[in-house]
């Protein structure tokens, strides 16, 4: 019998929650899903408005000592802490810059996938993507 498992929620560490939604909204073009208190922290979700019921990006608080180190090894070491799909790169890149968002590897062909990498101005770089 088959798994009947599916990925529903992934995370990413991020530096400001309150700075988060703006650029997770207004830049990349996601909707905010779920938003509310957990302790000193809250539950913050965004979803692709492509398919709202489907994953699920927690925008998780970095505030303890782990997370840091974690966030800052990753962004020292230039690796991405996710990657999002597009179907058009070139055109997604050039929205994103006019934006001013920071690339810091430009859209790169590598097998049957142009990929590039930005930050995202709260603590992490994020891949994007697109399968040929």
């Amino acid at each position: 019998m088959p798994l009947m498992i599916r990925i529903a929620l992934t995370g990413v560490y991020v530096t400001d929650q309150e700075k988060a939604p703006a650029f997770y909204t207004d830049v990349l073009g996601f909707e905010k899903k779920q938003d509310f208190p957990i302790g000193d922290a809250r539950w913050l979700t965004v979803a692709s408005p492509r398919g709202p019921e489907g994953v699920e990006l927690l925008l998780e608080p970095g505030g303890s000592r782990i997370a840091r180190q974690y966030q800052g090894a990753m962004m020292a070491a230039g690796t991405p802490m996710t990657s999002l799909a597009t179907d058009d790169i070139h055109a997604e890149y050039e929205r994103m810059r006019e934006l001013g968002v920071e690339f810091i590897m430009e859209p790169t062909k590598e097998g049957t996938v142009t990929q590039a990498v930005f930050n995202d101005t709260c603590g992490n770089l994020i891949g994007l993507f697109q399968q040929e």
